[in-house]
């Protein structure tokens, strides 16, 4: 049995708990939170203990997932690793790359895994589609959500688009040549909705667009390839695929036609826990590792650099 503890049960916290709770293999020896009504009510609706304090939870444990505010992940979990436990701490990895930079150092000394959430890897149809795209040449993603007071310590492109951000670097290996940004707070005192063109070295273009202040929930990805075309719908976890068949003979022109894709339903943040409990088991590098989160981490303070640059050169405050 891995034993495992949760700190921070707010919106994403309390479903770390509700999965370990029921995974195979998983002791949830309890829940930490600095709100005790909230950490109580959580660890009551588990059977599970609740702690006031991590450092007491964390001797109970070997492995911990922290979903406390951004501000605080290097500081907590640079604590945790460094006292030997294995961590899954959400997205973004931190506030800073020093911080991340930090953590992923702690990590390595200690000898024990550091993965970072980035949820969306485990997606099945982002797996399926991933498995298909050859060379990609163009992106075009959007990731709307309705607006909630969480989070709100740091703004929609660490929040919301940080998670495409993370799957282009999974998607594209070249290194990124050129961004062009822009963005504006709405509801909040930070950037709300932004949108970015990232362009790589190898000539692959995509156009992100993220919103957390939008009347609809929306998570769509639409990549062109060298050998088709490929289309997900992340909440239906839907794929649909173009291929390009070139048939024989000088005259013969290529066809596109439909290929068939199969997407095996799954939770996305189930899958990315037991991965964490199976790297923890066997010891494994995990798919999002510290380096993955960090490099995650860069191209977002990128594009939220290039943000700032262009309300600069436009006169406009931020």
């Amino acid at each position: 049995m891995v034993e495992i503890g949760v700190i921070g049960v707010g919106a994403l916290g309390q479903h770390h708990a509700r999965l370990y709770a029921d995974l195979p293999g998983v002791r949830l020896m309890g829940v930490c939170d600095l709100r005790p009504d909230v950490g109580q009510a959580v660890a009551q609706r588990y059977g599970v203990a609740y702690f006031a304090n991590w450092q007491d939870l964390a001797a109970q444990v070997t492995a911990v997932s922290v979903a406390v505010p951004t501000c605080d992940h290097c500081a907590l979990t640079v604590a945790l690793l460094t006292q030997g436990k294995h961590v899954l701490v959400e997205k973004p990895i931190a506030v800073t790359l020093a911080e991340a930079d930090q953590m992923i150092a702690a990590a390595e000394q200690a000898g024990v895994v550091l993965q970072v959430g980035h949820l969306e890897r485990f997606n099945p149809a982002l797996q399926s589609a991933r498995s298909l795209v050859r060379t990609p040449r163009f992106f075009e993603i959007d990731r709307l959500s309705v607006f909630t007071p969480r989070s709100l310590d740091i703004d929609v492109v660490a929040d919301v688009m940080i998670h495409d951000l993370d799957l282009l670097r999974w998607f594209v290996a070249s290194p990124v040549a050129t961004i062009h940004a822009v963005g504006v707070p709405a509801l909040t005192q930070k950037i709300d909705i932004a949108s970015a063109r990232i362009e790589f070295a190898d000539g692959c273009v995509a156009n992100v667009t993220a919103s957390r202040v939008s009347l609809e929930k929306v998570r769509k990805l639409r990549c062109f390839h060298a050998e088709g075309y490929v289309s997900v719908d992340c909440l239906a976890q839907q794929v649909t695929a173009l291929e390009v068949r070139h048939a024989s003979g000088e005259q013969a022109q290529p066809v596109i036609a439909p290929r068939s894709v199969v997407v095996r339903s799954d939770e996305p943040l189930r899958a990315e826990l037991e991965h964490f409990v199976t790297c923890v088991r066997e010891k494994r590098r995990p798919l999002v590792d510290g380096p993955a989160g960090r490099a995650a981490l860069e191209l977002a303070l990128q594009v939220t650099a290039e943000i700032a640059a262009h309300a600069r050169r436009a006169g406009l405050a931020l």
